[in-house]
């Protein structure tokens, strides 16, 4: 039956998995994992505000983590990142549990959206999952290089009189329609778990930067399918299980 049923929900997944850990590797690099949990989080808002407003969930988690993404930028320059993405984190799940709390259907989708619903992604899910892979790596290579750059020399832009926000905003935004993508389809935390666990192992055990990239995806693309394959066995939720399985990895390592 694994084609039929689990064929789709699996090939969407592991885009994902392939996806979350290399951006994880970069917010690493700049020192904003907790950004993860916080796009996380106002995605899974924004995706509760628009069913109230009549419109798909999908799309709603997106537009508001584009929203975080985009205005992340400006408010930088007033707030650190310490404090900026914690309240981003508080914000997006204060909005999710007051709409939960104030409409009959939407403690359902929120749970939904907290846990994951990825054994109900379909076809078209799945396109956009890839169609959004897809262009988000591609603008990551595009933007690799100077990201390094940056976070190696600080005064890089300015001592070349560039601006570097074009470069900055464009991987918040790159960052955030990613982590949306990823909550609207695995969930809150198990999108955190790609891509926080492992970049952590990577950065701990790598060389370099190319082999830690390839390390986080190797580690990534593992337990994703383990948990997948656990899951289904077992007939267990697909979240917690993969979230323990990468615990284990990242206290093993």
């Amino acid at each position: 039956m694994f084609p039929e049923l689990f064929a789709i929900p699996f090939l969407t997944g592991l885009c994902l998995a392939v996806l979350l850990p290399l951006v994880g590797c970069y917010l690493r690099l700049r020192d904003e994992w907790l950004a993860a949990l916080a796009y996380a989080h106002v995605a899974a808002g924004g995706a509760l505000l628009a069913m109230l407003a009549g419109v798909p969930p999908f799309a709603g988690g997106v537009a508001a983590a584009a929203t975080a993404g985009l205005v992340k930028e400006p408010l930088a320059a007033r707030l650190p990142a310490a404090a900026l993405f914690p309240l981003l984190l508080l914000a997006g799940w204060a909005v999710g549990m007051l709409v939960a709390a104030n409409h009959p259907l939407a403690e359902r989708v929120g749970s939904a959206l907290f846990d994951g619903q990825l054994y109900f992604a379909d076809a078209a899910r799945l396109a956009t999952v890839v169609a959004g892979t897809l262009a988000c790596l591609l603008l990551l290579r595009r933007l690799s290089g100077s990201l390094l750059l940056s976070r190696l020399y600080p005064d890089h832009f300015r001592l070349r009189g560039e601006a570097g926000w074009p470069v900055h905003g464009g991987f918040d935004l790159l960052a955030a329609l990613a982590l949306a993508l990823a909550t609207t389809t695995l969930g809150v935390m198990a999108t955190f778990a790609l891509v926080f666990v492992p970049p952590w192992f990577a950065f701990r055990r790598a060389r370099d930067w190319r082999r830690g990239l390839r390390l986080a995806l190797l580690v990534s693309i593992g337990g994703y399918i383990a948990a997948f394959a656990m899951a289904l066995c077992f007939d267990q939720a697909f979240g917690p299980v993969l979230a323990i399985l990468l615990v284990l990895l990242g206290l093993a390592g």
